[in-house]
């Protein structure tokens, strides 16, 4: 595999972008080597910029959910583009997008358009607080939701002690308003409901986490945080940026029957533009200005070309109901298939999967939260990873994320898939000399 294209301009971009790429995780550092730097991308296909080409499994980390280049979505964004790219004013597709959003999310009344899914929850909670009054935030250990300032803090070591700062830059003030909790967890959230009676603005929480690897709710535990945030009055926040659209047509609250206060959105209402968008009760949204005194506002937001791809995406997926059941059926073929290998060659990692997403964790505890997935080998998963895409197979360059499986891989793909999984895993079996539960 020839990779010199990509080095040269690694090394060109260190020069002008921090670490040289726009998003961290891009940069390897977690799998070691240098990044590929890619070129295009068709169907279930990327391209680098030294022509090699791999089967791939991010989707953009979860928006190109009918595969890349969709000749529905390039469509619509070179309609858009002909009359413009951005007017900075009011235009039908925003009222369109809209209202094809709250008739396919259960729990959605209204909702405001922004650019992406950290903009969403910023001001999802700014909202929160400003309807009741109230300051602090409960989020969850693992749970990823942007990277604004109240998002980035790490517990402490007791269930209602304080956070404190896990980026510089966020301040103490920030990181006393914003209360962690392990996820899954009810006992934990309770604690901290109790020792901050009536502080508490809002709970936000990944329904099925995506940024600790794949990590599903127990049974009833969205059930009971709705039942804690009813009894507190405390506005219950849905981050769906990468599950809404995507285990559901109506996202994950359709799929666990669960309706939160608040919801965000990103990733597939863009069809791969920048797109992110908050809603949920009309009387909360109602708080949002111009309607009302929480102050939100956005250039880009609603922009023309993005509103024509989201709108081509989610019609797509309102009217062919039946992807999802497709999707299930691949990602659990290549699930299964993966699960019978690691049978084969005798080794104990856990696999969690739910709907068109999945985690491969090396490791042989069932990961729950966020501490047992740092139960996971990094080292086997960087060393899994390079023999993956050796084989041809583009993976998250991070043990700790889900991966997306789009309308675009096949049964033949899927295959492919298995294959590669087999080889590589044997093959990183033979270098580490594992026996069974060795890591």
């Amino acid at each position: 595999m020839k990779t010199e294209n990509s080095k040269s301009l690694f090394e060109r971009a260190k020069k002008v972008i921090p670490g040289g790429v726009n998003s961290p995780v891009r940069a390897f550092r977690a799998v070691g080597g240098n990044p590929l730097f890619i070129k295009s991308a068709k169907g279930a296909f990327l391209f680098d910029e030294d022509e090699n080409k791999y089967i791939e499994l991010i989707n953009s980390w979860g928006p190109m959910i009918l595969g890349h280049g969709h000749e529905l979505i390039e469509k619509a964004v070179r309609d858009a583009a002909g009359g413009s790219l951005s007017y900075g004013a009011p235009t039908k597709k925003e009222v369109e997008m809209a209202e094809l959003i709250i008739s396919m999310v259960p729990s959605i009344e209204k909702v405001r358009m922004v650019n992406s899914g950290t903009e969403a929850t910023m001001s999802a909670i700014r909202v929160a607080r400003g309807f009741t009054g109230k300051s602090k935030i409960i989020k969850f250990e693992g749970c990823y939701h942007g990277h604004g300032d109240s998002f980035l803090i790490a517990a402490g070591s007791g269930a209602v002690t304080m956070g404190h700062p896990d980026s510089p830059g966020v301040t103490q003030g920030v990181a006393n308003d914003t209360l962690t909790a392990p996820f899954n967890d009810l006992k934990a959230v309770q604690q901290l409901a109790d020792a901050n009676k009536n502080n508490i603005a809002a709970m936000i929480i990944e329904p099925v986490v995506g940024n600790m690897g794949c990590v599903l709710p127990r049974p009833g535990y969205l059930e009971g945080l709705r039942k804690i945030c009813d009894k507190e009055n405390i506005v219950l926040i849905f981050d769906e940026v990468m599950t809404g659209f995507r285990v559901a047509k109506g996202g994950a609250q359709e799929y666990f029957n669960i309706k939160p206060d608040l919801t965000t959105l990103g990733k597939i209402i863009g069809g791969g533009m920048p797109v992110g968008a908050y809603g949920g009760k009309k009387e909360i949204m109602d708080f949002v200005s111009p309607a009302g005194p929480v102050y939100q506002a956005g250039t880009l937001s609603g922009n023309p070309a993005a509103m024509s791809a989201g709108l081509a995406m989610l019609k797509y997926l309102n009217e062919n109901p039946g992807v999802y059941k497709t999707l299930e059926t691949t990602t659990s073929k290549i699930v299964n298939g993966i699960k019978a290998n690691l049978n084969k060659l005798g080794l104990n990692y856990t696999v969690n999967h739910l709907g068109s997403m999945f985690t491969l964790f090396f490791t042989s505890q069932e990961v729950v939260d966020f501490e047992t997935a740092k139960t996971s080998n990094p080292d086997l998963f960087g060393k899994y990873f390079h023999a993956m895409l050796n084989r041809g197979i583009y993976l998250a360059p991070s043990q700790y994320e889900s991966l997306f499986i789009s309308l675009a891989i096949t049964d033949e793909l899927a295959d492919q898939i298995i294959r590669a999984n087999f080889e590589s895993l044997q093959e990183i079996q033979k270098l580490e000399s594992l026996k069974v539960g060795k890591f």
